[in-house]
């Protein structure tokens, strides 16, 4: 039997450093079935143990139940074989008896006398190991609490409070989260929000802290005028919630928030995303509770915002049905409000039934009031859609301008959608337009063969309207007309155009258009222009300005094969300029405009004609084009540094892609991008998080992976939060060196650097920093990182005293000059002065620091120029050299006309420097800048 052990053994290993999750879980199930293989139950004792620990963390609650049981049982008939603490974290038995009681307390099948005689087995193993009584005491708190014995549970918290803390006590970060829990539901909102805040600065931390405690404070938050935090808790808490079903009441506490803030969108997301959760542990009622009525505010936050019949997704899981009843067909938010409100009265009926108290239907009621309560704490990264101003046609005519309209600015899907009830209409005239528009875009999406019939009642319908020669004309030319190339196709059409003076003026136009397009494919755009003139032409002569404008869009494509964008943008002009222009054209041409101006960098102007675009084409009702345009006008308005526009227009981009079906993840990614570029930082970090998971899932490379990881990095870091920073940035190395993109490798590293060193872990920092430097000269064309890595590494030596910061500041200042970067030639000359002044090297610090002055203003950056000459002054006046100091520090002032900060500090430090030199009316006078 020595193999199986052994294998035993390496399994243990292994369970022990493997994070909590379904492949530790899969670890600790073949560790047991193991064990009992070989008949050993010392061994099986050990796996069970880690299984109770590791069952609680999961959510698997009956599993944890017999698990414990079992041990319990062996530990009880020979506590010597099966002692009660393995040395193991939480392989505790005497630990893990504060999970039972609270386990059996979270569903109503157990009764108020089971859940009684295990704390009283609890506190007799308690005592009989010789062990402090705050594990017990926070067990009979937790269930005083719970069944809404509020009196009770305040006595036991104050005797909590008084009781010795022990190795059987919550952790800090458990502890402080408990009872700010139970301040926040009694309404000592400032006993909650000090308790939360103590244990985010000290760093306290556990298995689902701090984002239990950070979810118990967001109701304390908002009642204190706080929204702000609010909002920063929320954000954290739900990101570090959202991938573990065992946390679905922080959840539920995430979701209410998004209720009562007016993030009616988000709230019904975040419920859509974690409904299947309901399913997870069958025995956490209690769970099941918190959700249904935080589910239940929820969707009626969205039926008051008027979105009451929006669809639910993944409301009608059969897993569901339990919770919900049967149900015909996708619910409605307001269906969905009712049956989750029902669900929750039903099992709040079972618990206070079960502990003889009205515990839940209390905290029922005090979640209805939270429907009447409104906070203005505005979170952007989900948002319905607005409803489109587009009027459901009422007869045929009007579904025939709008399929016409869309046909015209090129939404052939949404044409074709609209076709069939367009084509009601009894217009043979327009019945034969229609029927060219369809079989074109037929054509167009490489559906040829779906359009002979059509083509045959065309022609059918031409004849009937008295277009004989048109009619002829298509029978002849087949599908030539309608842009089908082929070498017989443009024979076909230059034998037409050669004899063209015989046919009516709408046909000569008809065949010089169809020749045009056929060469502006063949790259022949000077010819097609010519076509195009003769083409507008015949269709002016025979009063079809529709065609006209057709043509002269086609003209402007050919304009722009051409690269002649100033004559493109003249026709637009004009052609925008007339009265006679439908809206599909109108919306092409200002799509076309803006995409001119953002090549020519007139972003704003582009963003405009973006704009315009999207609001004829939401009067069109163009969904799939809308969400097109509003990208185009977002990346507009992105490349203006108008982050804000952008960030509107990229959220409904999103939306109305996932509303279509379509893949969210690019549209997410740059809205994640502007939400961080406006100073959202922590509503980007969440969305790049999504993102991330979406890639991942999708397989997509590494390394446009490890960009999504680096602009997470750098949200997570902008929001505050370092260490998380620290990790991802280390990600997003690991991704970047898989995909050997060795410049974005090195400036990883080098960011994960700076934060290390920001909180002076200094070795670790130049570890990572001299790493890079190694990475980053494979590279090739990267002089921004090259020089970049370099500089910071010099920088990091130079505060260590470290000699070789010389040789890296002059590699980076012969680069700055070889490439004309003279702003970067002034940086790195002031880097040099700091890293001298740390060798005691006065005079020449000050002279590379007053140099690197001289550069910085030379280039108009005063700011950055009078921050190397306080330095330099500060440096004289720390060696005794006041009178050296003073006219430098005087530039500085001068310097800092714009910066009110330094100019404050440089007045301040010379105005000492002058009563030092007795100087005491030019101090006065100095120090007189500071209030002004």
């Amino acid at each position: 039997m020595a193999r199986p052990k052994k294998r035993f053994q390496q399994l243990i290993e292994e369970i022990d450093r493997t994070p909590w999750g379904p492949a530790e879980q899969a670890l600790i199930s073949e560790a047991v079935t193991l064990a009992i293989e070989i008949g050993d139950d010392r061994l099986e004792y050990e796996a069970r143990m880690r299984q109770t620990a590791s069952a609680n963390m999961n959510g698997a609650t009956d599993v944890m139940l017999n698990s414990f049981a079992w041990c319990l049982a062996r530990h009880d008939a020979d506590p010597q074989r099966f002692p009660a603490d393995l040395d193991n974290g939480s392989a505790d038995l005497m630990w893990q008896f504060k999970w039972m009681a609270a386990s059996l307390r979270s569903s109503p099948a157990f009764s108020q006398e089971q859940i009684a005689a295990v704390l009283d087995d609890m506190e007799a193993h308690y005592l009989k190991a010789g062990l402090g009584v705050s594990g017990v005491l926070t067990a009979r708190f937790e269930d005083a609490w719970d069944a809404g014995r509020m009196s009770e549970a305040e006595a036991l918290r104050v005797q909590l409070e008084a009781t010795p803390r022990d190795e059987h006590s919550h952790c800090d970060a458990c502890g402080r989260s408990q009872f700010a829990g139970f301040f926040a539901e009694t309404e000592r909102d400032a006993d909650a929000i000090r308790l939360v805040e103590e244990m985010i600065e000290g760093g306290f931390s556990c298995g689902e802290e701090p984002e239990h405690a950070l979810s118990r404070v967001l109701l304390p938050y908002l009642r204190a005028g706080r929204g702000d935090d609010a909002k920063t808790a929320h954000l954290r808490s739900y990101r570090l919630a959202q991938d573990n079903r065992d946390n679905l009441q922080i959840v539920a506490n995430n979701i209410v928030f998004c209720a009562v803030t007016g993030n009616e969108a988000r709230a019904l997301s975040l419920v859509e995303r974690h409904l299947s959760w309901l399913a997870h542990d069958g025995l956490n009622v209690d769970a099941h509770f918190a959700a249904l009525a935080a589910f239940a505010l929820a969707l009626d936050s969205v039926v008051a915002a008027g979105h009451g019949e929006t669809p639910v997704r993944g409301a009608e899981a059969s897993v569901l049905t339990p919770f919900f009843g049967a149900h015909e067909g996708a619910w409605s938010a307001a269906e969905l409000a009712a049956a989750a409100w029902a669900a929750a009265e039903r099992i709040g009926s079972d618990f206070d039934r079960r502990d003889g108290t009205d515990g839940h239907s209390s905290r029922l009621t005090a979640m209805r009031a939270l429907g009447d309560v409104r906070y203005d704490v505005p979170i952007r990264s989900d948002a319905f859609v607005a409803p489109s101003a587009a009027a459901v046609p009422a007869d045929a005519e009007a579904w025939y301008e709008r399929a016409m309209n869309l046909g015209q600015y090129g939404a052939e899907q949404e044409s074709l959608a609209a076709m069939p009830r367009a084509l009601e209409i009894e217009d043979d005239g327009k019945r034969a337009q229609l029927l060219s528009l369809q079989i074109g875009m037929l054509v167009g999406l490489d559906r040829a063969d779906e359009t002979e019939l059509l083509r045959t009642e065309r022609i059918a319908l031409l004849r009937a309207t008295g277009k004989e020669a048109q009619a002829d004309l298509e029978e002849r030319l087949g599908l030539a007309t309608f842009g089908v190339e082929t070498p017989e196709n443009a024979a076909a059409l230059d034998r037409e155009l050669e004899g063209a003076d015989a046919l009516p003026a709408w046909s000569r136009g008809d065949v010089a258009f169809s020749r045009a397009s056929l060469h502006l494919r063949g790259d022949d755009p000077d010819t097609a222009l010519e076509l195009l003139e003769k083409s507008a032409r015949a269709f002016a002569e025979a009063g079809d300005p529709r065609l006209v404008n057709t043509t002269t869009l086609l003209a402007v494509s050919a304009l722009l094969h051409k690269g002649e964008t100033d004559a493109a943008t003249a026709l637009l002009d004009r052609l925008l300029a007339q009265d006679d222009v439908s809206d599909g054209h109108r919306a092409h041409a200002m799509e076309t405009r803006a995409r001119i101006h953002g090549g020519n960098g007139s972003f704003v102007a582009g963003a405009t004609d973006a704009d315009e675009a999207c609001r004829i084409l939401a009067g069109l009702g163009a969904t799939r084009a809308l969400a097109g345009a509003h990208l185009l006008a977002a990346a507009l308005w992105e490349d203006a540094d108008e982050p804000e526009k952008a960030v509107s227009r990229y959220r409904l981009m999103s939306r109305l892609i996932s509303q279509d079906g379509g893949d969210v993840t690019g549209a997410n990614f740059r809205l994640a991008r502007a939400m961080l570029k406006a100073g959202d930082a922590e509503e980007a970090a969440e969305l790049f998080g999504e993102v991330l998971k979406l890639e991942e899932q999708a397989e997509v490379p590494a390394g446009s992976r490890g960009m999504t990881v680096s602009l997470l990095a750098r949200s997570l870091s902008a929001a505050g939060e370092f260490g998380q920073a620290v990790g991802a940035y280390g990600y997003a190395a690991q991704l970047f060196g898989e995909a050997e993109e060795h410049a974005d490798h090195a400036m990883s590293l080098a960011a994960q650097a700076k934060i290390l060193a920001r909180f002076d872990e200094q070795d670790d920092a130049i570890e990572l920093l001299e790493r890079a430097a190694e990475i980053v000269r494979r590279a090739d064309d990267a002089l921004g990182a090259l020089t970049e890595v370099l500089h910071d590494l010099g920088q990091v030596y130079g505060t260590r005293q470290d000699e070789r910061a010389f040789a890296l500041f002059d590699e980076v200042a012969a680069l700055a000059k070889e490439h004309e970067a003279d702003w970067l030639l002034s940086d790195v000359t002031d880097s040099r002065g700091r890293a001298l002044a740390e060798l005691d090297r006065v005079d020449e610090a000050v002279s590379a620091v007053l140099t690197a002055a001289d550069g910085f203003a030379g280039l108009g950056d005063l700011g950055s120029a009078g921050g190397s000459e306080l330095f330099a002054a500060r440096l004289f006046a720390g060696k005794d050299r006041a009178a050296d100091a003073v006219p430098i520090y005087r530039n500085a002032l001068e310097h800092g006309a714009d910066a009110p900060q330094l100019r404050q500090v440089a007045a301040l430090e010379l105005g000492d420097v002058l009563e030092r030199l007795g100087r005491h009316d030019d101090a006065a006078e100095v120090r007189a800048l500071i209030e002004s």
